[in-house]
Parts: C-alpha cells; sequence; structure tokens
C-alpha cells in the first residue's frame, strides 16, 4: 500500500484582489487529505464502485497525468477539512492522490513537491472547466507560507512560474514562499466555519460586477494589495501585532467589497477579543473565517458558542509527502 498526505490551506491576505493581478498570501494548515493506494481486482473509491464521471480530480491524475494502465486500484480517502469551505479539500486530494500513487508506482524516486503542485493544478483545472488559480495546489504541495503573484513580490524567495490557458486567456503566476519567523510560528490559527458552502464562482463574478458598476471601488483592491505587502512584512519580522492588525483592516476592505455576511461577520466580531487579528478567509458568502491568536481554545469556544464550527492549527504546515 502506498499512502501520502497533502495539507489545507488558509489565505492570509489577498483573496479577490489576486484576481486582479495582487499578491495573495497563504498557509498551509495542520489539517489535510491522506490518500491511500493499493492494487484491487476492481476499480474502487471508499469501498464504492469508482466512477470516473464522478471524480475529475482523481481520474485526470490516473489517467492524463501518469496514464496509468496497471491493474485495477483501491482508494480510500481520509479528510480533516471542511469541504467548500475554502480551506482548498480538492487541492489537498489532488496532491495526496498524485504523491501516493507517484509511491505506488516509483518507490524509490523522493517526491518532486513542485512537479506535484502542477499536477494538482491541472487536476483542478480539468475539473473546473479551464479555470483555476494555482494558489491552493502550490501551498498544498510547498507548505509553509506562500505567496502567489502575477510577478515576483519583493522578501520573498521565488520557488516556480506556472501558466494556463482559460477560457479568458492565458494566466501566468509566479509562486514564491516566505520563511516565517519563529514568533509567528508560536501563535496559532483558528478557523470558524460558518455550515455553508462558499461559492468561490459566484462570488468572484459578484466582485466582477461591483466593481464594473462602481469603478472607485477597485482602490480597495489596491488597499487590499497595500494591505497584504504590510502583512508579509509583519510575518518575515514576527510581529504578531502588526500582522493581526492588517487582518483586521483586510475583512474590513472585503466587507466593502460585499463578500463577507452577518454569519462571518458574527464569528469574526466573537473571536476578536481573544485574538490578535481576524478575517474572512476565501471567497466570502460562507465557508469560513480566520483569527490569528495566543489563545486557541478561548477563541474556538467563542466561534462554537457564535453558532460556527472552530478548527485550530499552527501556521505553515509542512507540505505534502508520503506517510
Amino acid at each position: 500500500m502506498a499512502s501520502a498526505f497533502a495539507p489545507g490551506k488558509c489565505i492570509l491576505f489577498g483573496e479577490h484582489a489576486v484576481v486582479y493581478g495582487h499578491p495573495a498570501v497563504a498557509v498551509a494548515i495542520d489539517q489535510g487529505v491522506r490518500a491511500s493506494i493499493t492494487e484491487s481486482l476492481e476499480w474502487k473509491l471508499e469501498g464504492m464502485p469508482f466512477d470516473p464521471s464522478r471524480h475529475p480530480h482523481i481520474t485526470h491524475i490516473i489517467q492524463s497525468v501518469f496514464h496509468y494502465d496497471g491493474p485495477p486500484l483501491t482508494l480510500d480517502v481520509q479528510s480533516g477539512l471542511f469541504s467548500a469551505a475554502g480551506m482548498g479539500s480538492s487541492a489537498a486530494l489532488s496532491n495526496a492522490v498524485g504523491a501516493a500513487l507517484h509511491s505506488h508506482l516509483n518507490a524509490d524516486e523522493p517526491l518532486d513537491s513542485v512537479k506535484l503542485a502542477k499536477l494538482a493544478h491541472s487536476a483542478e483545472a480539468t475539473a473546473q472547466k479551464g479555470r483555476a488559480s494555482p494558489t491552493d495546489t502550490a501551498t498544498s504541495a510547498l507548505g509553509g507560507c506562500v505567496v502567489i503573484s502575477g510577478e515576483h513580490v519583493e522578501g520573498t524567495r521565488h520557488v516556480f512560474d506556472t501558466s494556463l490557458v482559460t477560457p479568458e486567456g492565458r494566466r501566468e503566476w509566479s509562486i514564491n514562499v516566505v520563511d516565517l519567523s519563529p514568533r509567528v510560528r508560536e501563535a496559532w490559527l483558528v478557523m470558524g466555519y460558518t455550515g455553508v458552502g462558499s461559492p468561490t464562482g459566484r462570488m468572484v463574478a459578484k466582485v466582477a460586477k461591483l466593481l464594473s458598476e462602481s469603478p472607485e471601488r477597485s482602490e480597495d483592491m489596491e488597499d487590499i494589495s497595500r494591505i497584504t505587502r504590510a502583512g508579509l512584512t509583519a510575518l518575515s519580522a514576527g510581529n504578531l501585532e502588526a500582522l493581526g492588525m492588517a487582518m483586521d483592516a483586510c475583512h474590513e476592505r472585503l466587507q466593502r467589497l460585499r463578500v463577507s455576511n452577518p454569519l462571518l461577520d458574527r464569528l469574526v466580531v466573537a473571536a476578536r477579543p481573544h485574538s490578535m487579528g481576524a478575517k474572512l478567509t476565501g471567497a466570502g458568502g460562507g465557508g469560513c473565517m480566520v483569527a490569528l491568536t495566543e489563545d486557541p481554545q478561548r477563541v474556538a469556544e467563542a466561534i462554537e458558542v457564535a453558532g460556527g464550527r472552530p478548527l485550530v492549527s499552527r501556521l505553515g504546515a509542512k507540505g505534502v509527502r508520503v506517510v
């Protein structure tokens, strides 16, 4: 049997602004997806017959990436992530399956995290009809703190570039990483799930419509970009207070873009008395918020009392790996 684990992710800064070429900052979290593969007499997923049409990510990796033509496989998947909540669950699945299949076929060959990030991104693009950012897949593959932008971002270390031909034309990204200060690694992230799925495509379209009708709102995108860069400086310096202030400021700009909602705002307000900063994370409209804190138990309790489902993680977990 071959098994691999890939972490989920949390976006700290840059939601929606990244669509318009500004940087986004994401960190890998402790929770993720574990995939196990064994040879079998018939194709199975989670003990049931495997239907390729219902699992485009897995099908793409098996057929289009590895061109697998060996014996049938049984795949078992275990996830510690909320589904459709902006935590990168499908990207973690793609990375975990890709790593497990690589290990099954090439047991003596080490994993190439950059190669895995690219193949997982291609799986995401296939499943999303040609539209997919590499944010989730790169963060899950590389681990740590990842910065996605249209160009190299000052103060980061460049890892690789990637591109994708979308229905709207060719898009290119620069994938960079930031080495987290030991002080930052002492803090905790507490994510609060609203219980409502996060409709990324619909929220992106909503923001595009808002910008078209109110061009002055583009100033909020510029503000988010500046806040993101300030947040990066705080991350590198280990300044938790400045990092939290940047998160609060980012949430205010996302509210102006109308991607937050009463559920998310309620969880953010509940978390802030025991946090250095809190904001929605991901597309908005549902999904999760995230708080930065040194008292994760109190924040988790506050989120739960406010009606959310908490999940606690350190910042910058390890990337995809064979287990």
